[in-house]
């Protein structure tokens, strides 16, 4: 029996849920013209979104091309021209003629195309002579999808990534070929939210109020809820309402989570679904991530450790800061606290999240919250 609760970003409408406001928000800005900036929490749904948006535009028929560019894994200019030209010719590989034209962006920097033996995914290898070559390749890509006969939309995943190239302002490089482009739109995707509002909403950055924003927070429970049950009964399963409260409880809605403990519950379960039986399927889903939990207890100090722990232990921290905080869990001084919560933040082990009232904290990984509470 196929498992509903995908564990990729995504595969069809079915499988997807929710996110309405969020879809029609992208529709309506990108297809309109409008550059957009997406913001969300890691593991929580934006590149299921992106694909989900795209596959909208397909069902849709509408004239446009789409392309979809991790660049999380980016550690220069030049990893970002490889990352992003072999997306567009992976787009292209059953189009020969406009693979051809695609090439030809290369043609001047002694391009070695192959592909790899496992997925089949276009692998380029370019040789640049100096530092003109390689911008000029840059703005060749930008030039071919501004010309390439229709309407195209880009989706930069992490792109706050580009803060990390040594030696170039990369955003005004790309701010540079990007505003004057017409017939291209950009999805500009990011995980920390705080170098994506100081790249477009930080008046002294080449990207200020360029884009619009739509920011990625948890699903509506009611929602989610049905949902879950909905995927069961579809596959002549039955989960009781307390068992997907429990889920949905335990998860705190974060989508990858939500979804992965679904998969494992649906995958090991019988017709009927019951609160018990989850609670024990939960449990065996945090033991068997056990070993890699113990791991981030060598790479941490002691003082950190301790600290990731007592956020744990709270579930959520609005006043770090505070004496009932510091002292309950032996913290030492605020300041200390201060300075312990920015490493964590930094080393992506603590989650900042800002709502009307206050700024919330909580460990960024839901499964080793749950497996540092026990402790």
């Amino acid at each position: 029996m196929e498992n509903p609760f995908i564990l990729s970003p995504y595969a069809e409408k079915l499988l997807f849920c929710d996110r309405e406001t969020e879809l029609n928000s992208l529709m309506e800005l990108v297809t309109n013209g409008v550059n957009v900036t997406l913001i969300s929490p890691r593991r929580m749904g934006k590149t299921g979104l992106i694909y989900r948006f795209f596959d909208e535009i397909f069902i849709k028929k509408f004239e446009i091309e789409t392309f979809y560019v991790d660049i999380y894994a980016t550690q220069t200019i030049d990893d970002f021209i490889k990352i992003f030209s072999e997306n567009i010719i992976q787009s292209f590989q059953k189009k020969t003629s406009m693979l051809k034209k695609a090439m030809k962006v290369f043609s001047g920097v002694k391009p070695v195309l192959s592909f790899d033996e496992l997925t089949g995914n276009p692998q380029l290898s370019l040789t640049y002579n100096n530092n003109d070559e390689k911008m000029q390749t840059l703005r060749s890509i930008f030039d071919f999808l501004e010309n390439y006969g229709k309407r195209v939309i880009v989706a930069f995943d992490e792109f706050q990534q580009i803060r990390e190239y040594a030696g170039i302002n990369m955003e005004a490089v790309l701010r540079t070929y990007i505003q004057p482009m017409k017939n291209v739109n950009f999805i500009f995707c990011g995980s920390k939210k705080h170098l994506m509002f100081d790249i477009f909403a930080n008046a002294r950055n080449p990207f200020y109020a360029s884009t619009s924003y739509v920011y990625l927070d948890k699903i509506d429970e009611e929602k989610y809820a049905e949902f879950i049950q909905c995927r069961f009964s579809e596959h002549g399963k039955t989960i009781e309402r307390n068992a997907v409260d429990f889920i949905l409880n335990f998860t705190k809605r974060h989508t990858f989570y939500t979804q992965s403990l679904c998969h494992f519950v649906f995958q090991h379960s019988k017709r009927l679904v019951n609160l018990q039986f989850v609670k024990e399927e939960a449990a065996k889903l945090i033991a068997m991530n056990e070993n890699i939990y113990l791991q981030y207890r060598s790479l941490l100090t002691p003082q950190q450790w301790n600290y990731l722990k007592a956020v744990a232990k709270e579930g959520v921290v609005t006043q770090p800061m505070a004496n009932n905080f510091v002292v309950k869990h032996g913290i030492g001084t605020p300041a200390n606290s201060q300075r312990i919560l920015q490493a964590l933040i930094t080393k992506d082990l603590i989650l900042e999240t800002t709502t009307k009232e206050h700024t919330e904290y909580s460990v960024y990984d839901v499964f080793l919250s749950r497996w540092l509470e026990s402790l």
